[in-house]
């Protein structure tokens, strides 16, 4: 995609996954020039493995296809927005 596009990783036993996810959804309805996609951890190992994810939440974000950037772990909603806005 050439939109940025950021790659929830998450699983549906990761009590902070589950947490981050109204947090997320907030975020892709304010930024309409991103999209967002989650990837359930326990049903696409072999995506997990090429982008060896060892910890989740984890947010991927790729501009023109290539990863530029992770984060890993609960947080604050402004957090997340900060560290996209640096790919937009």
């Amino acid at each position: 995609s050439n939109k940025l596009t950021v790659v929830d990783f998450w699983a549906p036993w990761c009590g902070y996954c589950i947490k981050l996810t109204p947090v997320i959804e907030q975020i892709a309805d304010e930024l309409n020039d991103v999209k967002f996609v989650k990837v359930n951890s326990d049903e696409c190992v072999n995506i997990v493995k090429d982008y060896a994810i060892s910890g989740l939440p984890c947010l991927l974000m790729f501009k023109n296809g290539e990863p530029q950037d992770r984060l890993v772990g609960a947080m604050p909603k402004t957090n997340i927005i900060n560290n996209i806005k640096k790919y937009l």
